[in-house]
């Protein structure tokens, strides 16, 4: 690394790689790491070093105890909704398992806050999740991956907030790093599936429609693909 890197992106890359090893196991529960071991391996300073512990500390990862030092947490005591864990996790090679459990997740989240939206949209609301659905379709049949992920996030966000329910909406950050990950990954086809998209659509229209228990299983039934293409991904 160059010494012309900014403290800042040097913070996030010593963060994001001792994560990782500990999402992924690399570094297993018990495992002590200390302040002097990260400055040398990572070349930062003991100040740097210290942070980032700060951080993995605040997410349950780790745990400072004077005589015993910096020893990684088991996995009960993980902030496991934070969005950063979520992502570390997703770039581990368990991360089709792993996604199936955020699957399990969202089905129990995702429809319900359907069903809460086609009673509590409002008109903003109800255009950008009908905008977010037709620009999947757009970018689905063009194949522009970057842009359909976009366009996904937008319209799950969109309904996650249009439920009225600061819980659901809270989740926004799990779900889209759930999308992220599908795509990063190489878990995507090339040309997203045409009836996954119509499906959308159909959920912005009962929301738009105050149809609950059509945007409810249409929003089930997303999810539901979404968890067979990862299970297909795997066998």
């Amino acid at each position: 690394m160059t010494e012309t890197t900014a403290p800042t992106d040097r913070h996030e890359q010593v963060l994001t790689e001792l994560g990782v090893r500990i999402a992924s196991g690399d570094l297993p529960e018990g495992a002590v790491v200390t302040l002097d071991g990260i400055g040398t391996e990572f070349a930062v300073s003991r100040t740097l070093a210290r942070e980032v512990i700060r951080v993995l500390e605040s997410m349950g990862l780790v745990a400072s105890r004077r005589r015993v030092g910096i020893t990684v947490q088991p996995r009960t005591r993980w902030s496991v909704f934070d969005p950063r864990l979520i992502r570390w996790r997703l770039d581990g090679a368990d991360r089709a398992a792993f996604l199936l459990t955020l699957s399990e997740l969202r089905r129990g989240i995702e429809p319900a806050a359907a069903a809460l939206a086609a009673q509590r949209a409002d008109e903003h609301q109800c255009r950008v999740l009908a905008a977010a659905a037709s620009d999947m379709a757009v970018h689905g049949r063009t194949g522009d991956l970057d842009a359909y992920l976009l366009a996904d996030k937008i319209f799950h966000r969109g309904l996650l907030e249009a439920s009225g329910n600061e819980m659901f909406r809270a989740l926004t950050g799990v779900v889209g790093e759930v999308l992220a990950g599908r795509t990063h990954h190489g878990m995507m086809p090339a040309r997203p599936n045409p009836a996954a998209i119509a499906l959308h659509d159909d959920v912005a229209r009962a929301i738009r429609l105050g149809e609950p228990d059509t945007a409810e299983n249409a929003m089930r039934a997303i999810i539901d693909e979404a968890a067979q293409a990862v299970a297909d991904e795997r066998s």
